[in-house]
């Protein structure tokens, strides 16, 4: 810390029944009076370098034996004018960092200025602020952060924008050796005097401490440094970020999984209130998102999750978490389930999570600048558009390759695994809205999914905490499934799991089959039962699988596939039970169609001849393979 000494006196000042005097065999004949405290002082060395001292006296009506001055709104309190007091009497004093600013202010404020007399105080400071201060890193940042009691007055000098200037260059004269060191500034110290002194030898530069030292700054003033910084151009924006996440830790408050704010201890005096303490936190928080950098991955998701919850407690200004989710949304990858779990503090809903701001994050994650692919161009030849289902999965899944060679989609199955994971955490939650679960789980495309456990996972969870919901809402949810891309273990539990609706049942059985048939080489024949419910979806189940695409494109209602169920008792078994639920469903319960379901029995009952034949024909074969056996 760089320090300069005035004056060669000793210090005569001493304090007598509440008044201090100075040690003079000439009599006093000034009272001088600043914020409640009295000074008993003579006229000569004060107003020979006081030119608003002189000023007052000469209005101030003069009395018997003392003149009275009062001062009620000096700068800096009695220190400052005592510092300009002794600097009067020639009494030897010591500036440095900490009180340069309150001494140039109160110097200004007595117009200790060239005019009164040569060499004043006002000229000393300013050679000792240009010529040491500056040159300092450190005193620069203290001289900074001093200011903060003296706005207008730092202001008025430019010595705020003087120190930020200091600070900005001396971070921007070599950005390639610019690293965070979080020790140095608690190391190293330059105690230089400005009177040629050394108290301590310089020690070698060593780069890579501004990040943690400029974070001892308020907001206003950091925030000013940091753009004055990040104008340069030439610091890494990763280096900004991280300086932006070491302030945040510094300043913001810690926050929980669950939401809960713990404050810091020493960061804010116990006289304020919460709301004040909200109020700083936020004005902290929503300047911080003004400072982050532009370029992507400058600061890590997890980093920008966080500052996105403490904005959703602080209740932060609605366009700083417009950016921060759409800044999430830019490199959602990298984040993790336990990130997303944003607390919900809106008063409109009653769920556990903001279920919203997620959905903006996947929808800005969804809209980066990735087109869907095209598909090939079509001959206008007839046999081109008459041409076999498995030439489309061919066509589809060239598509689904080129796709995959993308940039864009090794992210998109993370955020797929990443989604699925969280829509189990909020799938517990019971005043979940159904539709929010399914807009999140759809904002997901078909082909991010490579599996769907994890899919089949959240809804499981969700029906077991929704109990009371209704068959036609349990049928939404799980047209959301594809059970093509189900493991055995899922399909296993799927088969078998009594929330389900009955007709995702009896898919995963159709499926199981049709498996077994291509493994087997041939068609075991299903229950009379099946066959009509199978028939009444259109599929004829007579007829041998086409061969199973994991990008082929059917109905959402019949994706869902099996195999591995050991027990055929078990799984016919669990077949009866739906089925027995579902014929005591209430008869007059209504199709969308307009159709009741009791008269969608009786057309079932009335199939068409061509699944009879079908059936039929399913029938001989397995007949003439028994003859044989």
């Amino acid at each position: 810390m760089k320090f300069m000494k005035l004056g060669s006196r000793p210090d005569t000042f001493y304090t007598t029944e509440a008044v201090r005097s100075v040690s003079s065999e000439v009599s006093s004949d000034l009272i001088i009076q600043v914020k409640g405290s009295r000074y008993l002082l003579h006229k000569f060395p004060l107003l020979s370098k006081c030119l608003r001292l002189q000023r007052l006296c000469s209005e101030s009506p003069e009395s018997s034996q003392h003149q009275i001055i009062q001062l009620p709104d000096f700068p800096g309190g009695i220190e400052a004018f005592e510092l300009c007091a002794k600097f009067c009497y020639g009494i030897t004093i010591t500036l440095s960092a900490y009180n340069i600013v309150a001494a140039r202010c109160a110097a200004e404020y007595l117009q200790m200025t060239e005019d009164v007399e040569k060499g004043n105080l006002i000229y000393k400071l300013e050679v000792f602020f240009s010529s040491c201060i500056l040159h300092g890193w450190k005193d620069s940042i203290v001289t900074l952060q001093s200011t903060k009691a003296f706005p207008l007055w730092s202001e008025d000098l430019a010595i705020t924008s003087r120190c930020i200037e200091a600070i900005a260059s001396k971070v921007l004269s070599h950005p390639s050796k610019v690293s965070l060191s979080h020790s140095y500034s608690r190391r190293g110290r330059d105690d230089i005097s400005c009177n040629g002194a050394e108290s301590q030898r310089h020690k070698p530069e060593i780069r890579g401490w501004w990040a943690e030292d400029i974070a001892e700054l308020g907001i206003d003033l950091y925030w000013r440094t940091m753009i004055a910084i990040k104008s340069g151009t030439r610091v890494p924006s990763n280096l900004i970020g991280d300086a932006l996440k070491i302030y945040a830790s510094r300043w913001l408050p810690n926050i929980s999984r669950d939401g809960t704010v713990h404050k810091q201890a020493a960061s804010d005096s116990d006289s304020d209130s919460t709301n004040e303490v909200t109020s700083k936190h936020r004005l902290i928080l929503e300047s911080m998102v003004s400072l982050l950098p532009a370029e992507k991955g400058a600061v890590s998701c997890c980093f920008l999750l966080k500052l996105l919850k403490a904005a959703n407690i602080l209740n932060a200004s609605s366009s700083s978490k417009t950016e921060l989710a759409r800044r999430v949304g830019l490199q959602l990858e990298e984040a993790k389930v336990s990130d997303l779990l944003i607390p919900s503090l809106s008063y409109s809903t009653d769920t556990i999570y903001d279920v919203e701001i997620v959905t903006t994050i996947l929808e800005q994650f969804m809209s980066q600048g990735q087109s869907p692919p095209t598909s090939p161009p079509r001959s206008k030849l007839g046999f081109e558009r008459r041409r076999s289902r498995s030439a489309e999965n061919i066509d589809f899944e060239f598509q689904e390759s080129r796709r995959s060679s993308s940039a864009s989609h090794s992210s998109k199955l993370k955020v797929a695994k990443l989604v699925d994971g969280y829509l189990q955490e909020i799938a517990r939650d019971v005043n979940l809205p159904l539709s929010k679960f399914i807009a999140i789980a759809e904002a997901i495309p078909h082909f991010a999914r490579l599996d769907h456990d994890d899919l089949y996972r959240a809804i499981d969870i969700y029906l077991k905490a929704h109990p009371d919901l209704t068959k036609s809402d349990r049928k939404r949810l799980c047209r959301i499934l594809d059970c093509k891309k189900l493991s055995m273990e899922a399909c296993m539990h799927a088969a078998q799991n009594e929330l389900l609706p009955l007709r995702v049942v009896v898919q995963v059985l159709f499926f199981e089959q049709s498996r077994a048939a291509m493994a087997g080489g041939k068609v075991t024949d299903l229950p009379s039962n099946i066959k009509a419910l199978l028939a009444a979806q259109g599929i004829d189940p007579s007829r041998p699988p086409a061969p199973l695409s994991t990008t082929t494109t059917i109905p959402a209602e019949d994706q869902w596939s099996v195999s591995g169920l050991k027990s055929p008792k078990s799984r016919m078994s669990t077949l009866r039970m739906k089925l027995a639920e579902d014929d005591e469903l209430d008869d007059n319960e209504m199709h969308p169609d307009g159709i009741s379901r009791q008269s969608r029995l009786k057309a079932l009952c009335a199939l068409p001849t061509r699944p009879k034949r079908m059936f039929g024909k399913l029938w001989s074969i397995n007949r003439s393979a028994s003859e044989k056996h």
